[in-house]
Order: C-alpha cells, then structure tokens, then sequence
C-alpha cells in the first residue's frame, strides 16, 4: 500500500489521496523532473480477489491507460505515463483541480436545463472523440465527469473502456458498471456500443439537471428490475431539455438519438438562452477524483460552463451584452468602464498628468455601442489581393474571412459578427454568443510591449474593473519583432469565468492590441483560431 510522500519510478511523489474507489486510489503528487503536479492512481486490488482476478484487474488499468493515450482532446484528461511499483501498475495522469460531477450535484445541487445541456455538450464532444478513435467507454457517470475549478468539463476514467475492433465487447453474465447508468442492452446480455454509450450520456445528462438518475431504485436489484420493465421516470425540471433525454434513453438502441442529433438540439438550447452563461466551476474543489467505483451512491451531475448556484436563476439578455462590451472596452483600449476614465501611457502624447485625450479613453460605456442596429462584417468587408486564403503558411479556417476598412491592416475575421468601431478600437461579437474579438491600432510602436501590458494590468486591476483577476501570463515573443502575449482570467458581474488573451504587437511602423476573449469552459477550443487569428494578422508596408 502507499504511504504519502512516498517516491514513485523515482520520479513522482505522492503527496495526498484525492480519490479512491474499490479498485482504486488517486493520489495528488508532484513530478520531481519536470517539477509539475500530476494525479497518479494507484492500483489497490480487494483481499478478496483471487491471483487471476487481480491479473484481470491489471489488464484493465493497462486498458484504461492505453484507451485515454489514444485521444487529445480538452475534454479527456491526459495521460501521461504508466509505471512499475511495488510489482504494481500506476497511472500518471494529467492533474484537474475538480470535484466530480457526482459530488458536485449532491453537495450543491441539480443544475438548470441550460446548464446541464452545456455540460452534455462537453461529455458528448468528449465521447465523441472516444468513438472516432475506436474507443467504447462503457462507464459513462456523473462519477466520471470531472468540473474544474476552472470550469473545465472532462471525462475521465475509461478502465473499462474497449476498443471496438478487439472482439471483447461482450460479456456474457456479467454487468459491468453503476446499474443506474447502465443501458438496458449492457443490463441483459452485456452488449457494449455506441448506442449504449450514449444511453450512459443520457443518464448522466438525467441526473444533472434532475438531481438523480431516471432508474434511481432503493436496491441495484431494483434498479436493474425497472431497467428491464419500465420506462425512465418521467423528466421534471429538464423544460427543453426533455426530448433530448427521452430520446437517448430509449430502450431500442437503433431509435436512439445520435450524437449528431443530439449536439444539434443542445445547441439549440444553449442558444435560445445565451444569458444563462457556461459551465460555472464547483465552489469547494477537492482536486482530481478519477475513480472507478466510488462508495457514494450515484446521484445527480453538474454542467460546462455556468455558475454552481442550483437552482439557477435566467440573467437578463440585457447583463449578458453589457459583459460582452464592457470586456471589448477592457481588452482593446485599456479603458475602465463605470465611471472611471484612465489614461493610456503607451500612446505618444499620453500626459502624465492624468488628463486623458478623450479619444484615448472610453467612460461609461454603453451596450448600445455594440449591440444597437449592428452592422455585420461581411457589410463593411473588402477584398483583399493575395489574401484570399491566408499568410505565413496558414489558411483562414473555413467560416472566416480577412476584413479591412482601408486603413493599412488585414485582420481575420468570423463570417456573420456583428462590427463598430470606436477611435482606434474594432470590435467584433459573436450574435447570440459571447466571444468577442476586438483589434486596437492605436498602441505606441515604440513602447516595451511587456512593460505596456504589466502597466494596462496594473491599471485596469487596480480600478476593480477586472474582478476576480488572475494573471496566467504576461511573456514576449522572442521570435517575434517587438510582441508580448497578454493571458488571463476574470469574471464578468453575472459571475461568468471569462479567460482572455492580447497580443501587444508592433507591425510597420505602427502598434496594434489584438485581443481575444470567451467564457473559461470555451477556451481550449478555441486555441486553434486563436493561433490562426495572430498568425494571419497582417499590415500594409508604409509606401
């Protein structure tokens, strides 16, 4: 057995238990070579299980870590490595600071439909990935869906996972995970599919927004008894989200809803209620608890990307827009909204006395700004010689077009967002969305860009305009000519986790901000037009 502190491969100290099951313990411990935190699960076999069983058990974890090594992707915790201890195997893991999706709900509470169609879409992209890669996860539970602290959603757990083209999908008398999560088919003759994976998705989707699973019985025998001979309990608190339910919880899996369907209808809810925020993060995270059987009894899961505050009140459309424009004011122009106006210092002319241009500033900033009659991009772009497709070796990604009012600069942009201008500042908004991009080309080409960015957080932490602050970093770009990447996280006032990120740049003779921002839960996502959106940038050379 491990004891804390204890040295792994000679490499990874155990630090503290963060998770256990039946088979199982997950430590938090500390990577000594790469000096990094990382979730290692011990593998803890019962007294009770026989030389061949615990073989079985080892093939297993081995399964887990060769299932989860298949897949990249945000929405699957990393695997890292596996070693040898104590003739013993260990899974070292990508570390989540999370509770699970179990705990949160039975320590906090259901979440709204809203809520709880963000999370399916989370668990859904996650499973999706798994299935495109020949994966079945075969435990799908709110036990196995971690809630970061930063409101990241991951699936987790695939020691039981299979792949399926290795011929065991099958197991003749055995049910093999939580009966409440279990799909009818897996129940009866232990038959692994997509369709019972997303059986599972539905179950676990339930639970979130229900409070419980739809077959939640007083005994394991009972619940397996209704599984066979009843419909699910009618859904009460799921609104919209109902359908979704019903339809993946069918008992014929070949009427089942698809993913395709089923991403298809939670956007539409997630849409039709774009104040209702992303996936809030757990109020009292514990870390990462990846396990397999965990003691509790199943109970009710959380949601990607929206506050843990259940049951959760609709936030006016009206709060939603003032948040998307007031992170436009903040990210392009380093002004402070609500009645403060601050001073630019990296624009020739600034006066150190603190009377700010007014050009050079923006005070009570008004949702009509953005949001009013809005123009689309496509209304005011212009085509561009030689740009049709991108530069520096990159491609616009599809969707995306280059925009230009004629003033020297060439910036890619989504087809159909909305557009205004303020000063120097562009700013541009997903409808119906809340990512804004916005692109300021009145910064001093010849200022510091890290200095510049260090003093623009300075300032605008200082105001209180960005609550809940917190720098992840503030670098420069040594490959680049006079750059620096700007990166953090706040919080909007309805409480969404915001994460946001400026380049600071210098571009033929001129000095540009543009920026980034979208909800924590949307941001790895993201990356891939983030990277596509600085690299494709590019200016005019003076004639």
């Amino acid at each position: 057995m491990a004891v804390g502190r204890m040295l792994i491969a000679g490499r990874y100290r155990l630090l503290e238990p963060v998770g256990s099951g039946g088979m199982g313990r997950v430590w938090l411990a500390r990577d000594e070579m790469l000096d990094r935190d990382v979730a290692v699960k011990e593998f803890v076999p019962p007294d009770w299980m026989t030389d061949d069983e615990q073989a079985r058990l080892r093939d297993r974890t081995l399964r887990e870590a060769r299932s989860a090594g298949r897949l990249n992707h945000p929405h699957v915790v990393r695997i890292y490595d596996v070693v040898h201890a104590e003739d013993l195997p260990w899974i070292v893991m990508e570390y989540v600071p999370s509770r699970s999706l179990h705990q949160v709900i039975q320590e906090d509470g259901p979440y709204s439909p809203v809520a709880g169609a963000r999370i399916g879409l989370a668990v859904l992209d996650a499973l999706s990935a798994a299935h495109r890669a020949g994966v079945l996860h075969r435990d799908v539970k709110p036990h196995n869906v971690l809630i970061g602290t930063d409101g990241r959603v991951v699936l987790t757990d695939f020691g039981l996972a299979t792949f399926v083209d290795d011929g065991a999908v099958t197991g003749p008398g055995l049910v093999v995970g939580s009966p409440q999560y279990v799909s009818p088919e897996r129940a009866r003759d232990g038959a692994s599919t997509v369709e019972s994976d997303m059986w599972s998705l539905g179950a676990t989707l339930y639970a979130a927004i229900e409070g419980r699973s739809p077959y939640q019985r007083s005994t394991a025998m009972a619940t397996l008894m209704a599984l066979a001979t009843e419909p699910p309990d009618p859904p009460e608190r799921a609104g919209p989200v109902a359908p979704v339910l019903l339809g993946l919880l069918r008992h014929d899996p070949a009427a089942r809803l698809t993913a395709s369907e089923v991403e298809r209808r939670l956007r539409m809810v997630v849409a039709a209620a774009p104040g209702a925020g992303g996936v809030p993060s757990p109020r009292r995270p514990r870390g990462v608890a990846v396990t397999s059987s965990p003691p509790a009894p199943p109970a009710p899961p959380v949601s990607p990307s929206e506050s843990v505050s259940p049951p959760e009140k609709a936030r006016p459309r009206s709060m939603l827009m003032a948040a998307g424009l007031v992170l436009v004011a903040l990210l392009g122009i380093g002004a402070i909204v609500a009645s403060f106006l601050v001073q630019r210092t990296d624009v020739p002319g600034a006066s150190p006395s603190g009377s700010a241009s007014p050009s050079l500033v923006v005070a009570g900033f008004s949702p009509s700004l953005c949001s009013s009659a809005p123009a689309t991009v496509a209304a005011v772009r212009m085509p561009q010689k030689n740009a049709a497709r991108g530069v520096s070796g990159w491609d616009l990604l599809s969707g995306w077009s280059y925009f230009s009012d004629g003033s020297g600069f060439h910036l890619a942009v989504p087809d159909g967002w909305t557009f205004r201008k303020f000063g120097s500042l562009y700013c541009f908004r997903e409808p119906g969305g809340q990512r804004v991009l916005s692109l300021d080309t009145g910064r001093n080409p010849s200022a510091d860009p890290v200095s510049a960015c260090r003093t623009e957080a300075s300032r605008l932490v200082g105001a209180g305009a960005l609550p809940g602050y917190a720098e992840i970093s503030i670098e420069a770009k040594p490959l680049l000519n006079k750059a620096a990447d700007w990166e953090y996280r706040f919080a909007a006032d309805d409480g969404t986790k915001l994460h946001a990120r400026t380049r600071w740049f210098a571009s033929s003779g001129k000095g540009y901000a543009l920026s980034w921002a979208t909800q924590e839960i949307d941001w790895t996502g993201d990356l891939a037009k983030i990277n596509m959106l600085v690299s494709t940038f590019y200016a005019d050379r003076p004639s």
